[in-house]
């Protein structure tokens, strides 16, 4: 299987049979990281969907030119859209919950800060998620690049909620089960930090129009919930079948 690259350029710019410079970081990541060559294969995406054949055209010290060759018009976002919203965790925690989130088909992901959160809304984290994000994309093979939103306090995202988007908040021990929350097309998953949410907090995500929902009797890491509650969810309405 030919690399995967993400190219950060304007919609329409990649074109069958043009021959373009990569941008900086592609570059970078193509000769320095993947150790490509003049001649290797690759597939190119740019966020707008589907994606390029492609090769190596040049390769020096300053850069590289690909040669671009067909489109092909494949998908493999979920039929599920979830809105992954997450209480800040220490990097390495937060850098994992996003990692697979893209890889379990999330279609946004949105950091909120909450009384217990890690790490706040340190400058600069969105755009060091954003990169995790785009490297995510490349592995699994996504063509379209979740939007990564920049981290804002709880109550912000609660007051901005639409009641009657379908949406759910993970409780612990709480009675209903997460599969019996996926019976439309779109549905955001609020996901506490380590420690879970204050009381105040969960009382105020119901009145918002969250519905609480559990998964399992065990207590999860937040970075695990993340993983378990995306995983059930495109089980039970998206994807993983």
């Amino acid at each position: 299987m030919a690399a995967r690259l993400f190219v950060d350029l304007p919609a329409g710019t990649l074109a069958a049979g043009s021959e373009l410079e990569l941008p900086p970081e592609a570059a970078h990541h193509a000769l320095r990281v993947l150790r490509m060559r003049e001649g290797d294969a690759l597939t190119l995406f740019d966020g707008s969907g589907g994606e390029w054949g492609a090769e190596i055209a040049s390769a020096g010290r300053k850069g590289a030119t690909v040669r671009v060759g067909a489109h092909d018009g494949i998908e493999r976002e979920s039929p599920l859209a979830v809105r992954l919203a997450l209480a800040t965790l220490a990097t390495d925690a937060m850098d994992y919950a996003v990692r697979k989130a893209v890889e379990l088909g999330a279609a946004a992901i949105e950091p909120v800060v909450s009384a217990r959160s890690q790490g706040g809304a340190r400058s600069g984290r969105a755009d060091h998620w954003r990169r995790i994000v785009i490297a995510a994309c490349e592995q699994c093979g996504r063509n379209r690049v979740p939007v990564v939103a920049t981290p804002r306090p709880l109550d912000d995202w609660l007051a901005e909620h639409e009641a009657a988007r379908n949406g759910v908040v993970l409780v612990p021990g709480a009675g209903s089960a997460l599969p019996a929350f996926r019976d439309t097309g779109a549905i955001d998953v609020l996901v506490g930090p380590e420690g879970g949410f204050e009381s105040r907090e969960v009382d105020a995500a119901i009145r918002s129009g969250l519905r609480p929902a559990g998964l399992g009797p065990r207590i999860l890491k937040a970075e695990t919930a993340c993983v378990a509650a995306l995983a059930v969810l495109q089980a039970a309405g998206g994807d993983l079948r």
